[in-house]
């Protein structure tokens, strides 16, 4: 049985391996419209794909395109973000996608002026609301919404605690835990910020397979 100052201490060591998930790929997680915009289809690309490796390259061609915002790639040509969804590897139909990520632009220009901070004030910061309203965009279903709100839980703290599945499956196998009310526990009360970067840590250490440098993993 790891003890609590065994939790705790694993707990930080996962937290000074970076930034929580989107930063340590390369994604600042800031509250501005730019910033959320590249969170939340970094989000829709990770669901959607079998290698989340690729999903992230992908993402990251789309800003380097310079389509970083809503209203950029809102502009952007279906054909162009088809080209540049299919040399990034994106599975699941490149065509597909850049309809859905050209319907995601378009919806948040018009109705939230291409920022998603209007539709946090739209639902009263009410979580549910959040997560309804968000689900009325083009491709973010719930497994999208627990996605963005694993990394925007740093700054929107009305979502907390939140640890999406490979999180949890991390936590469960290195004993600290089996729901993100555990984890928000080690991570301090109120601290949202070092819960959103446990939880990224964690969901990393799941998909890379990343293990072994931690802990041995601990059988449920």
């Amino acid at each position: 049985m790891t003890s609590v100052e065994e939790k705790k201490r694993m707990a930080r060591r996962l937290v000074g391996s970076g930034r929580g998930f989107a930063e340590a790929y390369g994604f600042r997680v800031t509250n501005n419209p730019a910033s959320l915009f590249q969170v939340l289809y970094l989000s829709i690309l990770l669901r959607r794909a079998r290698d989340f490796r690729r999903a992230i390259t992908t993402a990251q061609a789309l800003r380097d395109m310079g389509w970083e915002s809503p209203a950029r790639l809102a502009r952007s040509l279906h054909e162009a973000r088809s080209r540049v969804l299919r040399e990034g590897c994106c599975p699941r139909n490149p065509d597909e996608v850049a309809s859905i990520l050209g319907d995601l632009a378009l919806g948040l220009v018009e109705r939230y002026r291409g920022d998603l901070r209007r539709l946090r004030v739209e639902a009263r910061y009410d979580p549910g609301q959040e997560r309804r309203l968000l689900k009325e965009l083009a491709g973010v279903d719930d497994g999208v919404v627990d996605l963005f709100f694993r990394d925007v839980q740093a700054l929107w703290r009305e979502v907390a605690p939140v640890a999406d599945q490979h999180a949890l499956t991390a936590a469960r196998r290195l004993g600290l835990g089996r729901s993100a009310t555990e984890l928000a526990e080690l991570a301090g009360s109120g601290e949202s910020e070092k819960l959103a970067w446990l939880v990224g840590a964690l969901a990393r250490v799941d998909l890379e397979n990343s293990y072994g440098e931690f802990a041995q993993p601990v059988r449920a």
